[in-house]
């Protein structure tokens, strides 16, 4: 789907419940997406054949009818081999393909070269499971794909998607219920924010800046002038800063600090800076780096909309007044914009979706009476009055042709290879109990009872390799960092792999990881780099939140 935003949620999650089989890939919905898992769950319970597939074994293999544990690293080799299996077996939609797509010779001449018989012993899947995996997935009424970062952060994550949107397309799997692709967005607002630009190569509603049509529709409706040159991403901006490039920067809501690869770097690159404002509702890690820091107010102290992984246009309410002189996020960047010179005179959150309307016309047709009367409305909703689109590519896709384009994909490495200094592979992660980078849940008291101490998920047999037990200190290192913290045994880890949740200051997974870009996407490779494990180790000092702190200070108040 070549042209199309790679990130396109194509059904919704509820839509499960229509799907003969659903094939969830790279991603631990029981840990990360709750309310998806619960939907899964029930569907499976109901007959849906579920398949999952991930490196490690998560909550919902339970439940599924096929558990494809696949090594590391290996997604486009078992795509690739189920592909083959599809045109080898004649399972293609040959009338979708040629109304609806172009590329697929390309496609079907790519996979010739990946049998399942030949792509079993590199992905860890026996050749008959492949096979009969592929089978289900092609032969049933609706086939729904859902995937997470497991898919993404990889050197090659754009070409992991790309074999997920070539099986959908080359089935017809897509554009009716019960199908179809579904990305699991990673934090609340990420389907919003993207929608909105906040991605340094488009406008709203994906329209590129160097498109000269997209840039001159904006420019009139902002009346200003814009730069066709497409922004840099996250880890872009670290290496920028360190090459003295950028000087000065303003961050609102995030933590570079935990949440950025290599994680030395990125924190001497907020240090190397001449000005930093970060804007933020806790005292996080990037900003003990920051000049200013501004108080912003919590998701309950604010009013305003968020779009989630379902397309669903929401309005929040405030519910609490914001303590201290915190200020809503909207009322302090007006505040700035107006101080800089700007005629910025929004009359509250309001006034800024009406001009998002003008924006994007994907949800021209919500107006914020309607939020206020049903709280969420699915987008596209172009005219005022439609119900919204829960299924979308229904006659064609948002290309010039209307066609999606198929694109072939090879077996690309890591970045990095476990060898014998470093002979295990490090995946990072969410937990269910600590959110991101811990920033808001460790300063939960009961989840931070639940999950006090920075720990290592480890197969017994690894463990038992290094002389270690569970419980026991193991320190891992990188060839950019080290950290030590508490082993736990997993036997769903698969041997020579370790798994760390990033949220823990203390032992900080992205202390670690690496910042190898994918070439497209300019994703890291959060999910994929080579460690040593040892038994033994200092702890680090707990930083002013976590370890049970705020629980002690309970108890003691």
């Amino acid at each position: 789907m070549e042209g199309v935003n790679s990130g396109a949620v194509s059904n919704q999650v509820s839509d499960v419940m229509n799907a003969e089989v659903v094939l969830l890939i790279g991603a631990n919905p029981t840990s990360n997406h709750p309310v998806a898992a619960t939907w899964i769950k029930n569907a499976a319970k109901r007959g849906t054949k579920l398949i999952v597939a991930d490196p490690r074994r998560s909550d919902l293999a339970r439940h599924a009818a096929y558990f494809l544990q696949f090594k590391p690293d290996t997604d486009v080799a078992l795509l690739n081999a189920m592909m083959h299996t599809i045109v080898h077996e004649g399972l293609v939609n040959e009338d979708f393909i040629r109304t609806r797509t172009i590329g697929y010779d390309e496609l079907k001449q790519n996979v010739e070269g990946y049998s399942p018989e030949a792509m079993a012993p590199v992905c860890g899947i026996p050749a008959a499971t492949i096979k009969e995996v592929a089978r289900l997935y092609a032969k049933s009424k609706g086939s729904m794909i859902l995937w997470g970062m497991g898919i993404s952060q990889h050197i090659h994550g754009t070409d992991n998607a790309r074999c997920l949107i070539a099986l959908c397309l080359m089935t017809g799997q897509i554009g009716r219920r019960g199908t179809g692709l579904h990305p699991l967005r990673g934090q609340n607002n990420v389907q919003g924010a993207s929608d909105s630009g906040l991605i340094p190569m488009v406008f709203p509603d994906y329209q590129r800046v160097d498109n000269e049509q997209a840039r001159a529709r904006f420019e009139k409706l902002w009346g200003v002038t814009l730069d066709p040159k497409p922004g840099l991403t996250v880890v872009e901006i670290m290496d920028a800063v360190h090459e003295g490039k950028i000087r000065g920067m303003y961050i609102m809501g995030e933590n570079p600090a935990m949440s950025d690869p290599d994680a030395h770097h990125a924190r001497g690159a907020l240090a190397k800076l001449d000005w930093l404002v970060v804007q933020e509702i806790f005292l996080t890690e990037t900003c003990y780096h920051a000049d200013v820091i501004l108080p912003a107010t919590a998701w309950p102290e604010k009013i305003g909309t968020v779009t989630n992984t379902d397309r669903m246009v929401q309005l929040g309410r405030q519910a609490l007044d914001a303590p201290g002189e915190a200020r809503p996020d909207l009322w302090i960047i007006q505040e700035i914009g107006r101080r800089i010179g700007l005629d910025w005179n929004y009359d509250g959150p309001r006034e800024v979706f009406n001009e998002m309307r003008k924006a994007m016309p994907s949800i021209a047709g919500i107006t914020w009476e309607r939020l206020e009367q049903e709280s969420c409305v699915t987008y596209p909703c172009e005219q005022e009055g439609d119900p919204g689109q829960p299924v979308v590519f229904i006659d064609k896709f948002p290309t010039p042709t209307g066609r999606a384009k198929f694109v072939p994909a090879d077996i690309i490495p890591a970045a990095e290879r476990p060898d014998g200094e470093f002979p295990f592979v490090l995946i990072t992660g969410r937990q269910l109990e600590h959110w991101h980078t811990g920033a808001i849940t460790r300063r939960a008291s009961v989840l931070d009872a639940i999950e006090p101490d920075p720990v290592a998920s480890v197969h017994p047999l690894d463990l038992d390799a290094i002389g270690a037990k569970p419980g026991d200190v193991i320190t891992i290192e990188s060839r950019r960092g080290i950290i030590s913290l508490y082993a736990r045994a997993d036997d769903g880890t698969p041997r020579g792999a370790v798994f760390v949740p990033f949220c823990y200051y203390e032992a900080a997974a992205n202390l670690l990881t690496n910042p190898a870009l994918d070439p497209v996407g300019k994703i890291p490779e959060f999910k994929y780099c080579a460690v040593k494990m040892m038994r033994g180790g200092e702890l680090t000092p707990r930083s002013s939140y976590g370890g049970g702190q705020a629980l002690a200070a309970l108890a003691t108040a």
